[in-house]
């Protein structure tokens, strides 16, 4: 659907809506339609007063879907995409196609989490299962102006239960489901005293994994995680509220596990050397490693909450501590040959957040908010990669068939090369070389906001809202590298090499140089030429076509004198929107706004110094063997929207309209080319779209919703992008990963059986149309297309006793969560499957 039709297709949407709904309004006819409330303003409105494009998830729809943690909520909001990569805590949140975060811990997400308004600065501290919630809010679009820098995207905010200060309650829940799934839940809240209320809840969640390691015969993407989450309410008066939260997590699972999209023609090396692999199969469920991933996350957190009254103002404190360690191992060949011994990191991230705000009473013509939020973070990062057993004879077998030879007949390049450099037989890629990583990052930021709420007239509201932020960070990665092949400048041994066959042997010395400036002028030149058939030696450097195999160069560590490690950005972001009342029931806005995310360092082995610094590390003497140039970081993210809305709500139907048109400007995207992530600023992604949420309930016992979204999405620049053949101008094309189309319908029906039983059964329906799932990954191999259904049946008793069986994916979907070239197997891709059908019985005792 192109950005003219949506628009055509918006403006037909709003006057049919302006029409039809008001068939429901009759007196004679209940009131269905319930009201909810939410925080998207930093002030509690209605969903139907509040002029923004929200979706609202409440905790009986979470619980009625089994929705098991933050990720299953894409599910429900199809705006949202959540994408699990290759460990439990790389998850990726992504709405109306922006998002980023993953695989660096020096890239913040671009949509931001809040959860009872502390700000999580990383998707892995916010993975775990959901506490008890009153609702999940899914803010879409930029919303920097109340939500600070890393809310570009969008903004995903979670609220809790508060303790209750009358009545003591609680519940405890046991599930059991297939792969041996098991999950234990408990919570209790009540009054300590008149004015001090507690609550806590705690779980345990194990489940078996569902993807075989066929080589030590464990399973892969298991679960095994527990949390605990107490809080203190205490209200003195009518004026003081003080809320504590104190909340601890751990995952230690083995995640996530591979496929093989495409056997390419490395799969005959991989399996010559020993090792195997189940070929060109996205969804069997199985595969070769030679050892099974490590995940442990460890999450932990407290916060304080202070509100208080005065007349015509409140003041909010929030201030929170917050720390996540997270370890994790991969076999990153994702093979069972003894390629990679190990690929070990640890990242520590402690972050400390205060944010105060006053806010205006309601009451008038004039509401306001003015804010101050503070943020300190220190992240260190310890990595290793090293070289196993098998690497050697794998290199030497592609080393050949790249050179037209035969495998077991022809000598190994490296061989010959090892020989001329008189280096004993085996120095390359021997086990044990390779990187051991240190890198780390210091965050400071403050921002400055304020919004006013002018109420002109009756039914029109005029919002302004601004935001100052300023951001400044210091870097530093410093990195020991052992592999010896990486360190070696081919160019200057082919040089050597050309030179001798120029001058019947002479070797290259000052003198001989001297004495022959033709020859030595001449293999220089062609020292850069690689060889081919139609240009054999000696015109040419054989040793070029090693280049490839050297993975992992010596690491130009900054800072140093050239490059100081150091970012200072800032911005003003600002909302501007026209809210009026059609009707009592029906409000329409007109909003325009910018988001802002700062700039994201590259804390990684992959980062490179840009190559307008090159010259000037030369000049420093700091230049390292095979120094090539790319970036050790990517600058801010400015993101713009436009956008129309239409709320509608009669007693039995509601309808939500937004039709919009957002881009952002230097997009930080990350792409594993297969070797390494290339962070870079893509100079601008745009999409228009229209968003729907239906929700009609005819009769008191059936509910229908359905929410959809239609997308355009294009890279209006992008000429540092990543194609199927490396590089590539993606100027014009259409982002991979978006589907233009992707709903989500649900109907519920509630029923009562006999005097002392009531119940449910819901059905839920999931679509994506079809994709390509990234741009350097061919479509032929790596598509998505997602149609699931998900159903659960409940039953209530009144003693508080209830029973849920539900299933997802019950039809046994298959689609691809993400893709990418296969580590250090040219030609091969590899995917992560998405989790096949799941089943299970919840059973929960409610106490009052």
């Amino acid at each position: 659907m192109h950005r003219k039709s949506i628009l055509t297709g918006l403006s037909t949407a709003l006057a049919v809506t302006l029409a039809v709904p008001a068939v429901a309004q009759d007196d004679q006819i209940p009131e269905f339609i319930e009201e909810i409330v939410v925080l998207a303003t930093k002030r509690e409105q209605t969903l139907q007063e509040v002029p923004v494009a929200v979706s609202v998830v409440s905790a009986e729809t979470l619980d009625q879907a089994q929705v098991r943690d933050i990720k299953d909520l894409q599910s429900l909001v199809p705006s949202l995409r959540v994408n699990q990569l290759q460990t439990s805590g790389n998850t990726n949140f992504v709405i109306r196609g922006f998002g980023n975060g993953a695989n660096n811990a020096g890239i913040e997400p671009s949509v931001g989490v809040f959860i009872d308004g502390v700000y999580r600065s990383r998707t892995a501290s916010a993975l775990n299962d959901m506490p008890k919630l009153e609702r999940v809010e899914v803010l879409r679009g930029p919303q920097s102006t109340l939500f600070g820098k890393n809310a570009s995207a969008g903004v995903i905010n979670i609220v809790t239960a508060k303790p209750d200060l009358l009545a003591h309650s609680g519940s405890a829940t046991v599930t059991v489901g297939d792969d041996d799934m098991i999950v234990v839940k408990g919570d209790v809240t009540g009054p300590l005293s008149d004015s001090v209320g507690f609550s806590l809840s705690g779980s345990w969640n194990q489940r078996d994994g569902y993807f075989k390691n066929l080589e030590t015969g464990e399973l892969i993407n298991e679960w095994d995680r527990w949390n605990v989450r107490g809080q203190l309410l205490f209200v003195p008066n009518d004026q003081l509220e003080i809320r504590f939260i104190a909340d601890a997590e751990e995952f230690d699972e083995s995640c996530c596990a591979v496929a093989n999209l495409l056997d390419g023609p490395t799969g005959a090396a991989v399996r010559l050397v020993g090792g195997d692999i189940v070929g060109s199969n996205a969804f069997a469920y199985e595969n070769f490693y030679d050892f099974s991933p490590t995940n442990e996350i460890e999450s932990n957190g407290v916060s304080l909450q202070l509100d208080y009254d005065w007349a015509n103002v409140t003041l909010t404190s929030i201030t929170a501590f917050r720390g996540l360690e997270r370890f994790e191992n991969a076999d990153v060949d994702f093979t069972s040959a003894a390629l990679v011994s190990e690929n070990t990191s640890l990242t520590d991230i402690d972050t400390f957040t205060q944010e105060f705000r006053l806010t205006s009473s309601g009451e008038g013509d004039l509401d306001w908010l003015v804010g101050l939020f503070y943020f300190d973070e220190d992240v260190t990062i310890d990595n290793t990669i090293f070289y196993d057993s098998e690497f050697r004879p794998y290199a030497d077998i592609l080393a050949i068939l790249g050179s037209g030879g035969t495998p077991g007949v022809d000598p190994s390049p490296f061989s010959l090369l090892e020989g001329a450099l008189m280096l004993p037989p085996g120095t390359f890629f021997a086990a044990g070389q390779g990187y051991v990583e240190a890198a780390g990052q210091d965050d400071e930021t403050f921002s400055l906001f304020a919004q006013i709420d002018w109420h002109f007239s009756e039914r029109a509201t005029l919002t302004l809202g601004a935001n100052y932020t300023e951001v400044d960070k210091t870097a530093f990665t410093t990195i020991g590298a052992t592999d010896v092949f990486s360190a070696v400048d081919l160019v200057q041994v082919g040089f050597a090499q050309i030179f001798g066959a120029l001058t019947g042997g002479l070797p290259p010395t000052p003198a001989n140089l001297a004495a022959n400036p033709m020859q030595a002028a001449q293999a220089q030149a062609l020292s850069t030429v690689p060889c081919s058939a139609a240009n054999p030696p000696p015109a040419c450097n054989p040793l070029l076509g090693l280049q490839p195999f050297q993975f992992l160069p010596p690491f130009l560590n900054y800072p140093n004198a050239v490059e100081p490690g150091t970012s200072k950005d800032d911005d003003v972001t600002w909302t501007v929107r026209l809210a009026f009342d059609v009707t009592d029931n029906v409000n329409m806005y007109l909003s325009a706004g910018t988001g802002f995310k700062a700039t994201s360092w590259n804390l990684s082995r992959d980062s490179r110094p840009f190559a307008s610094d090159l010259a000037a590390i030369g000049a420093a003497g700091l230049t390292t063997p095979n120094l090539i140039s790319g970036t050790r970081f990517a600058g801010p993210e400015e993101s713009t929207v436009y956008e129309i809305g239409l709320k509608a709500q009669f007693d039995q139907i509601a309808l939500n309209v937004a039709i919009f048109d957002q881009e952002i400007e230097g997009f930080q995207s990350n792409i594993f080319g297969g070797t390494g992530f290339t962070l870079a600023n893509a100079g601008k992604q745009s999409t228009s779209g229209l968003e729907m949420d239906f929700n009609w309930v005819p009769v008191e016992q059936f509910r229908f919703t359905f929410a959809g979204t239609w997308l355009d999405p294009e890279y209006d620049s992008f000429p540092q992008g990543s194609g199927v053949g490396g590089p590539a101008d993606l100027t014009g094309t259409t982002p991979a990963g978006i589907s233009e189309f992707s709903f989500n319908t649900t109907g519920t029906y509630d029923f009562d059986i006999g005097a002392n039983v009531s119940g449910y059964v819901r059905a839920e329906y999931v679509y994506e149309d079809e994709v390509p799932v990234v741009e350097n990954v061919p479509e032929s191999v790596a598509s998505r297309e997602v149609s699931t259904i998900n159903a659960s049946l409940g039953l209530m008793w009144e003693n508080g006793f209830e029973a849920i069986l539900w299933g997802r994916n019950i039809n046994d979907d298959e689609y691809l969560q993400s893709a990418f070239p296969s580590v250090a197997q040219l030609g091969s891709f590899s995917g992560y499957p998405n989790q096949p059908r799941t089943w299970g019985l919840t059973l929960r005792m409610n106490f009052d």
